[in-house]
């Protein structure tokens, strides 16, 4: 925590209340983290906007940045990511094929710093590898000639972006003539290994659309290069929508929206997973999000119709995940789609909703996985929420969670 210098303080009857004011007004600073959501209908010109908050150390409670919202850079903003030193964010614009590079202030606020074009059309999901040192990237629609689009869909991509100095995007890595690696229809969302080995992608749909989801694995060259691993794409339920990975780097968890259930996964040494024998596990109707708490121990899980947040324990041996019996499930406003727990302290959560709009703020007790309100619970941002990230502030900076 980070204390104003007060000085010397001559203790005078005479100075007292002066005292007083400047012990309020220079006292101690209880921000811990600073959170983004973005918005896709904040801004009467169309272009989306991110809400910034600073993160209360004791309560939890979110507390506006000032100058907050700030305009997204494209319309429709749809996923976010920050990088592992907490001095970037990057933004997917999904109408405007753009990724905006923004600056991080030390006082939450963003500056616009540069904008890149992705090689395909509507990037929806984004990770950044814990080194740092490669954004990834997915299109929904692969480069095409004619174009892809919604009403003439194809195969997805994944790009490769060095992340260079102050965070500046290179040019995408090279797969030969393509700046793109394919992936199959409706890339949904994808996590990267924590020893930055491997990145794994869902996708709603295999090699024609209509068909089971998938999971894509490849490893990641020295020089960001991406090579499939061997038996990939892996099955994935029905239609998968969301992915993420536990800090060890043994397990990744997959919601499938279609089935209302949570898929569990073993990764091998080779980046292969296999699926858990005592899966899948239900959860609400449409999981829509998905993260892992910075421990390693428990998984939370947001469901879009119900809509709720709902806790599950993760078996250290296994990975096999168990719904928490205690506090286990809370509701939030209409339709929750992003999930978080801040990376300072890692006992506070933060859920996006969609149709509200709002930002619930949840605790969670660290040896049980339970959840209850914070002192909002619910946070007013702009319209239609899409996405949620977040960095440390000051010395609190102990673990990156994306």
């Amino acid at each position: 925590m980070k204390l104003s210098n007060l000085g010397r303080v001559v203790l005078a009857s005479a100075i007292s209340a002066g005292m007083a004011f400047s012990i309020i007004a220079c006292g101690v600073s209880h921000t811990v983290d600073y959170v983004f959501v973005t918005a896709s209908k904040g801004n009467t010109s169309g272009i989306g906007e991110i809400s910034a908050y600073r993160v209360d150390s004791q309560s939890g409670a979110l507390s506006n940045v000032p100058d907050s919202p700030f305009l997204s850079g494209g319309r429709n903003p749809v996923a976010e990511v920050t990088t592992p030193d907490g001095s970037t964010l990057y933004v997917a614009n999904e109408l405007d094929n753009t990724i905006v590079q923004f600056k991080i202030g030390s006082d939450g606020k963003l500056y616009p710093t540069s904008t890149v074009n992705t090689p395909g059309s509507e990037p929806m999901a984004l990770a950044v590898s814990p080194s740092g040192k490669y954004l990834f990237v997915l299109d929904s629609f692969q480069p095409h000639n004619p174009v892809y689009t919604d009403l003439n869909p194809g195969p997805g991509g994944i790009i490769v972006y060095p992340i260079g100095t102050a965070g500046a995007l290179g040019s995408p890595v090279a797969n030969g003539n393509q700046s793109f690696w394919p992936l199959p229809f409706s890339p949904a969302g994808a996590a990267v290994s924590p020893n930055g080995n491997t990145v794994f992608v869902v996708s709603k749909s295999g090699s024609v659309p209509g068909t089971n989801g998938v999971v894509t694995a490849y490893t990641v060259g020295s020089d960001g290069t991406l090579t499939t691993v061997g038996g990939s794409p892996f099955a994935a339920g029905t239609t998968p929508n969301a992915i993420a990975a536990d800090p060890t780097g043994r397990f990744i968890f997959v919601t499938d929206g279609a089935s209302n259930q949570l898929l569990s996964y073993g990764v091998t040494l080779t980046g292969s997973i296999v699926p858990n024998v005592n899966g899948p596990t239900a959860t609400g109707g449409l999981p829509d999000a998905v993260t892992v708490d910075p421990r390693g121990a428990f998984l939370y899980v947001a469901n879009y119709n119900d809509p709720s947040v709902m806790a599950f324990a993760i078996n250290p041996a296994t990975g096999e995940v168990s719904a928490v019996a205690t506090n286990g499930t809370y509701a939030t406003q209409p339709g929750p789609n992003c999930v978080l727990v801040e990376p300072a302290l890692g006992k506070y959560l933060y859920v996006s909703n969609f149709l509200d709009p709002t930002v619930t703020g949840l605790q969670i007790n660290t040896t049980t996985g339970g959840i209850i309100a914070t002192q909002g619970p619910e946070y007013k941002a702009t319209a239609q929420p899409t996405c949620v990230a977040a960095v440390p502030h000051g010395n609190h900076a102990t673990q990156h969670v994306q």
